[in-house]
């Protein structure tokens, strides 16, 4: 099984988990997400790479991994990834250096159609 495929069953298992409890907070924040990344006065694709590089940034990989098959269903090329890439380590520092690498190891495993 691909890292892609891997990340997307487990983060889809356990999200239809999380609205099973009926949580109204929780169903709520996962609506505001889905709508703050919904067309609007910005683009989908200038939210979604926006996403990434705050993610990458905050060093999450969940969500950098999320945003990244995201640009790739939206048609970023690998030149757009990795001058947002840039931005984010710039921002970032050092530190996010850690969170790069594996950046982009999942958009290479997207690439292939993973």
């Amino acid at each position: 099984m691909s890292i892609v495929q891997e990340f997307n069953e487990y983060r889809t298992k356990m999200n239809e988990r999380i609205i099973e409890e009926d949580n109204k907070v929780l169903k709520r924040l996962f609506n505001l997400d889905t709508n703050a990344f919904a067309e609007g006065a910005l683009d989908k694709k200038t939210k979604e790479i926006i996403g990434l590089t705050s993610s990458m940034v905050l060093r999450c990989d969940d969500c950098v991994k999320y945003h990244l098959g995201k640009c790739y269903e939206l048609g970023f090329t690998s030149a757009q990834m990795f001058e947002a890439f840039s931005i984010a380590n710039l921002i970032g520092g050092t530190i996010v250096i850690p969170h790069l690498r594996r950046a982009v190891e999942y958009w290479e495993e997207l690439q292939k159609g993973n």
